[in-house]
């Protein structure tokens, strides 16, 4: 039985929840990002509800709707590509997510939309201009970062950060942190 679980996001959220649900007698055969893979076909409900809130307890959400369940995955696999993949994707990001899922793109990219109210596209952007300011925080160049973010070019990268938060990447980082959060809730407005 597969268990899909949303905001596991992390090496160590897996850990959490292994040493969570070991606590309550639960040793799944596998537990990835977003999923719990566990030996039973079918859980009596009360365990279930068990589950659930030993997950929640970790700041998870067990997903049941079929159509959450693909949201999630996109959303997986757009995380992965911001932060993970340490090399350019063969292929462009739309044919990539279609592969890693199994759907056709225009299917997934229509579904993302209807159910998140943003473009995946306009989700990669906003991941990456996240975890560029972790970036940033790290005195990783603006050079540097283009590169590990997979930008074409480092005028490719400033005009997308700009575009998203208001200011230069260099503006940016001369900001305090409270003003950097004011600048980021006001650009996502």
């Amino acid at each position: 039985m597969n268990l899909h679980v949303k905001h596991m996001i992390s090496s160590s959220c897996i850990q959490m929840a292994k040493q969570k649900l070991a606590e309550i007698g639960i040793f799944p055969d596998e537990i990835i990002l977003g999923r719990i893979t566990l030996k039973e076909l079918k859980l009596e409900e009360d365990k279930l509800k068990e589950i659930e809130s030993v997950l929640e307890s970790l700041g998870f959400k067990l997903l049941e709707n079929n159509r959450k369940v693909l949201i999630d995955k996109i959303q997986q696999v757009i995380r992965e590509i911001v932060h993970q993949m340490e090399e350019r994707p063969t292929s462009n990001y739309s044919e990539f997510i279609s592969q890693e899922l199994g759907y056709d793109y225009t299917y997934i990219s229509n579904l993302y939309s209807v159910e998140t109210g943003k473009t995946i596209q306009q989700s990669i952007i906003e991941l990456k201009i996240e975890r560029a300011i972790d970036l940033m925080d790290q005195d990783i160049s603006f050079k540097q970062i283009s590169y590990i973010l997979h930008y074409s070019s480092l005028a490719h990268f400033c005009s997308q950060f700009k575009k998203t938060t208001g200011f230069t990447p260099t503006k940016f980082k001369e900001l305090d942190k409270k003003d950097r959060v004011y600048a980021i809730k006001k650009a996502s407005q």
